[in-house]
């Protein structure tokens, strides 16, 4: 299941340490996650390497953090993982590693945001942060964040596929809305930084609000309803307004009729994943169903009244 041969393991990350970085050698070392791409070990009290396991791509993805975050990460006002020494392949291990700032709090799968209107607030000063004009070399999405239309044939598969498992009670409100979505007019201005992943367990919690977003590796520019799918997929219920409110500039019917489009897509992948989680299939993460099916019940709201 894994694309990296080598076993990661404390002594693995104390060497690589010391062969690139020795002055960090000594810190004190424990795993801290696995997560889709990359293990997470925290150093000491403020740092952690990221090393990749798990997927060929996560090589560029690190890659593409340490090149463009450090730039982004003083215009945000919650804590980032910034890069801060890039460790490359060795014949100890032969990929590309990175030691980042340590964010502190708990991955909303696991402790979802509860306070409605401040977590609604802490999100869109968030993203009205990062949505900015990117340059013209900034990095596109894969397979993400392009034409809604073009999607299609993903969503037939996923719903198809939910709808076998009796994993959602009405497929039909659910295509409603990403067919309402796929039909609306699209993104003319201009391309902005997106975080491009924001599902719970890449967005920290503390006290029943947002204290964090990690994982940037999906970090690319364009249409900002991709990242505006969030609003139903993070926050509590009739929150959502409460975000678009607050979200600067606000977003036009346009841009919400496709953020709810991406959300359709994003909360129907975690369904999956969850439901593998739940049967104990390779991948799985049974935590992050609760709050997908929470995003669809959301989402279709509308269409059953």
């Amino acid at each position: 299941m894994t694309a990296t041969e080598t076993d990661i393991t404390e002594d693995l990350i104390r060497d690589l340490l010391g062969d690139q970085h020795p002055d960090l050698a000594d810190r004190p070392v424990k795993l801290g996650a696995r997560g889709w791409d990359n293990q997470v070990w925290r150093l000491g009290d403020d740092l952690a390497v990221r090393v990749p396991w798990a997927t060929r791509s996560a090589d560029a993805l690190l890659r593409k953090e340490h090149a463009w975050l450090p730039a982004l990460a003083p215009h945000l006002p919650l804590p980032i993982p910034v890069p801060q020494r890039l460790g490359e392949p060795s014949e100890r291990f032969p990929r590309p590693w990175l030691v980042t700032t340590w964010v502190p709090g708990e991955p909303a799968d696991r402790a979802p945001a509860t306070r409605a209107a401040e977590a609604a607030v802490t999100l869109a000063a968030f993203l009205t942060a990062l949505h900015r004009p990117a340059p013209d070399e900034a990095p596109t999405g894969r397979d993400r964040g392009g034409s809604l239309a073009a999607t299609a044939e993903h969503l037939d598969r996923g719903l198809a596929s939910a709808a076998e498992r009796g994993l959602i009670r009405d497929p039909d409100a659910v295509r409603e809305v990403w067919e309402d979505a796929a039909s609306a007019p699209e993104w003319t201005g201009p391309r902005l930084w997106l975080h491009g992943d924001l599902h719970p367990a890449n967005v920290l919690t503390e006290d029943g609000n947002f204290c964090g977003v990690i994982d940037f590796g999906d970090l690319f520019a364009g249409d900002p309803a991709f990242d505006l799918a969030a609003a139903w997929i993070l926050l509590p219920d009739g929150a959502a307004d409460l975000f678009h409110a607050a979200y600067r500039p606000s977003p036009d019917a346009a841009t919400l009729r496709r953020a709810r489009g991406w959300a359709v897509l994003r909360a129907l992948a975690c369904v999956h994943i969850g439901d593998a989680g739940v049967h104990g299939r390779p991948g799985g993460k049974p935590t992050w169903g609760p709050p997908a099916h929470a995003a669809l019940r959301r989402l279709t709201a509308a269409v059953r009244r």
